[in-house]
């Protein structure tokens, strides 16, 4: 989860507080520590919620606080990551989705579902052209070509075609 405005934040923020007491809550659970192994599944599982909140609540914290004479450093660890940095971008500008939307002359809306939706429906000249109004500029960029990975993919076309021809789809237009 990728916290991406003040009322996700002030939300966040709330959850963690909840998160926080059900720890102390287990932490003086008498009772359930009779079972430790229940009682460390329980604890864990409301720790790593707390844990995952602190961390985002921190990564919103140092965007909104930045200190805007200098470049942000945005860390993209792959392709997929690249909506999480523009929006990471937008919120570092202090930049509305709405300031967003007037510089790309397009409506407010489409900028919401561009982010609600991690980018998905952009296409790849819109994506640039909200990384240019964001001032988005990769220093390195550094990618690997895992030929396992192309290889497995290939195995997985060539199963799903023979699986399309043994199976054909039935003739709707038959009758």
């Amino acid at each position: 989860m990728m916290i991406r405005n003040e009322q996700e934040y002030q939300h966040s923020l709330e959850w963690l507080r909840r998160f926080q007491e059900s720890v102390a809550e287990l932490d003086n659970n008498k009772s359930l520590k009779a079972e430790p192994i229940r009682w460390q599944l329980h604890r864990d599982s409301y720790q790593s919620q707390v844990d995952e909140l602190k961390s985002e609540i921190a990564e919103y914290e140092r965007l909104v606080n930045c200190d805007r004479t200098h470049p942000i450093p945005i860390q993209v660890e792959n392709l997929n990551k690249l909506p999480d940095a523009l929006i990471k971008a937008r919120i570092a500008a202090k930049m509305s989705q709405k300031e967003l939307a007037e510089i790309l002359d397009i409506d407010e809306q489409k900028v919401e579902e561009y982010e609600k939706n991690d980018y998905q429906y952009a296409s790849f000249s819109e994506l640039l052209e909200v990384s240019a109004a964001l001032g988005v500029e990769f220093t390195t960029a550094i990618m690997n070509v895992d030929f396992s990975e192309i290889e497995e993919g290939k195995k997985i076309a060539e199963k799903w075609r023979k699986d399309k021809q043994q199976n054909p789809p039935a003739n709707q237009f038959a009758g």
